[in-house]
């Protein structure tokens, strides 16, 4: 016998998966993704010339800005943030333009417990 969820989906079953490219105006990329009754809004920014203190001059550097729902930054949002920017110049390339700095902004709008994983796919997805 299977046991459903209480949102009625069977365990192999996802939340429902929505993506929007270029949401925002003034950023240089942005997207808007949602699963379920999460929702992130994420966008990029750069690269523009420097690069922060204590980078590469050699390399580009990618700040990562997490902006939670309601309150203040805590320790798992740092965490959050630290991740991205390792996921990121692990999947960028850095030489590419460098003593440069791309900045990426999240927000999150909604959060529903899948948050980590959502954003990661939209980052992912967005360059």
């Amino acid at each position: 016998m299977e046991i459903g969820r209480t949102d009625g989906r069977t365990p192999n079953q996802l939340r429902p998966i929505a993506c929007s490219r270029n949401v925002l105006n003034r950023a240089h990329g942005s997207a808007s993704w949602t699963q379920g009754d999460t929702k992130v809004l994420v966008a990029v920014y750069g690269p523009k010339a420097g690069s922060k203190k204590n980078e590469n001059p050699e390399k580009a550097s990618i700040e990562v800005i997490w902006k939670p729902k309601t309150g203040q930054i805590g320790i798992l949002e740092k965490e959050y943030e630290m991740i991205l920017k390792r996921t990121l110049q692990s999947i960028c390339i850095l030489n590419m333009n460098p003593n440069t700095t791309t900045s990426v902004i999240v927000q999150v709008v909604n959060d529903d417990g899948l948050f980590c994983h959502v954003q990661l796919m939209q980052h992912v997805l967005h360059l």
